[in-house]
């Protein structure tokens, strides 16, 4: 059988001061997630502003991250690239700094085809010993890894699950069906979390979960117990507050509200920014909504 990542698995933010990676937050965040029953930490992805981290820093954030966990929550460390060689770089390195496995996202900008995105997650798998999830979000890398070609990784012994971004519902219930009980398929758009878990997903790769994670574990563990209605009355609480996560480019909102509520500096790289005033007014309501902030 193979290792199972499920229940909430945050995708952590990495938090910037004065344009350089600040450790002391980072590490403070991770405590933040230990203590509030996040299942895994997942740095160095999308949320993390991984394409703007230079291949140092990308290893340094990952290090920090597994050093604070200190052993108490898995860390799964974003180590994707559209460059194979690259990818299994920093995969060969996440595992030496002792991730529990690696998000590995689908190549982007080169546009490969499904025989070469087999062969690129193949690689990795086969150059690096660590459970693997795919990291499939054709919105952002202009090529959808189709159920066919995931069903071909599955039989791959370390490549463990997937993170569905793709939107499509029922593409998520193929891979379900065509992959077996023991791959993981997690969400990766909050908003679509219980849908998905309802057809036999395992959880979700959380953006809200960075500002809200007891009660995201807590409506994931629930659907996982089969307690439908507790994880639909937490699901539609949640939701609102999952929709203002996009009301920008991610992790632009996550990052604002983070700095809303006193956790982080409200700083980007380039080119992500600051959100628009109106956008901003809008992600504060919701938080008042939610009872994050006063009103």
């Amino acid at each position: 059988m193979k290792p199972t990542f499920q229940g909430s698995l945050v995708a952590l933010v990495t938090p910037f001061r004065d344009g350089q990676v600040d450790e002391p937050k980072l590490r403070e965040l991770v405590e933040f997630h230990v203590a509030n029953g996040t299942d895994a930490i997942i740095p160095c992805g999308t949320t993390g502003e991984s394409p703007t981290l230079s291949h140092g820093e990308h290893k340094r954030v990952v290090e920090v991250v597994i050093e604070a966990a200190r052993g108490r929550v898995p860390v799964v460390a974003g180590t994707g690239s559209n460059s194979t060689a690259e990818a299994i770089d920093l995969t060969a390195h996440a595992k030496k700094a002792g991730a529990a496995g690696a998000l590995v996202v689908n190549p982007y900008y080169n546009k490969p085809t499904q025989e070469g995105l087999y062969r690129h997650f193949k690689a990795i798998a086969e150059g690096v010993d660590i459970p693997i999830l795919v990291y499939n979000i054709q919105s952002r890398t202009a090529v959808n890894v189709e159920t066919d070609t995931l069903a071909r990784l599955a039989k791959i012994p370390n490549i463990v699950g997937v993170k569905e971004a793709s939107g499509s519902l029922d593409q998520m219930t193929q891979v379900i069906l065509a992959c077996g009980p023991d791959f993981s398929v997690l969400s990766g758009d909050d908003n679509l979390t219980l849908p998905l878990m309802a057809v036999g997903g395992r959880g979700v790769v959380s953006v809200v979960a960075n500002i809200v994670p007891r009660d995201t574990a807590e409506m994931a563990h629930a659907a996982l117990e089969g307690d439908w209605k507790r994880a639909r009355d937490l699901f539609h609480r949640l939701f609102p507050l999952c929709r203002a996560m996009f009301i920008e480019t991610n992790p632009i909102p996550v990052k604002e509200a983070m700095a809303m509520l006193g956790m982080i500096a409200p700083e980007f790289r380039l080119p992500l920014c600051r959100m628009a005033d109106p956008n901003r007014e809008r992600l504060k309501t919701v938080l008042q909504q939610f009872g994050l902030l006063k009103a």
